[in-house]
């Protein structure tokens, strides 16, 4: 196989002062981010989304085969019927499917087997990790490393659709294989995770809890 052509690299060196000061302004930034529960029904403009999508996409990947789908959603009436599917799973969970320790995690947090956020957000980005790609000789070949380049992926969305003024709430109902029936995808892609985005309601409320702090999450050597 011939090695793809290469071109320059286009990376422009910081000074250390700048660096430092880039490190921290955008650890500001991320640190006001907060899973919100409760949205308003605002529209939020699709370029939005589209760029915020455009950013996830840049992410590091398994041999660049890109294993990611992003469907995003702003029908009512599909939002509806993804809200009726999930809840049905998450009653599921509630009720028992869930381990005692996990609900019993959960409890504090307030969260439930209802989701009026499915329908009330402008906008659900479901995403896929895509398992399989057509080779060159048009078979099936397996992509790689593809949970992982999927979850770097949401990462990027996750911190893009923050810094543009969008709240997000990560979703992931279990199992999630309606999302397959419901938005008519392929078999080669699995739900990884429904992320939530808009605005939050008036009066929102969030969990009064706290992160770790450096030293309980990294190690320097």
């Amino acid at each position: 196989m011939a090695s793809l052509v290469h071109e320059p690299l286009h990376f422009q060196r910081r000074g250390e002062p700048e660096m430092v000061a880039a490190a921290a302004a955008f650890y500001q930034a991320l640190r006001t981010r907060r899973t919100v529960r409760d949205f308003a029904p605002d529209p939020v403009p699709r370029p939005v989304i589209e760029n915020c999508i455009r950013a996830a996409g840049t992410a590091p990947n398994g041999a660049n085969l890109q294993p990611w789908k992003f469907v995003a959603i702003s029908d009512p009436d599909l939002k509806r019927r993804i809200r009726a599917a999930a809840e049905q799973e998450e009653q599921a969970f509630y009720d028992g499917r869930a381990p005692v320790a996990w609900r019993r995690v959960l409890a504090p947090l307030g969260t439930g087997p209802q989701k009026p956020f499915l329908e009330t957000a402008p906008w659900l980005i479901a995403i896929f990790q895509v398992n399989s790609v057509d080779g060159p000789d048009g078979k099936p070949q397996p992509t790689y490393h593809p949970k992982e380049s999927v979850g770097i992926a949401t990462g990027f969305l996750i911190a893009a659709l923050h810094a543009a003024g969008v709240a997000t709430l990560t979703h992931t109902p279990s199992p999630m294989g309606f999302l397959n029936e419901l938005l008519r995808r392929p078999a080669n892609e699995k739900p990884f995770l429904l992320l939530v985005a808009g605005f939050p309601a008036e009066g929102a409320q969030v969990p009064a809890i706290t992160k770790k702090p450096l030293e309980s999450i990294a190690t320097f050597l």
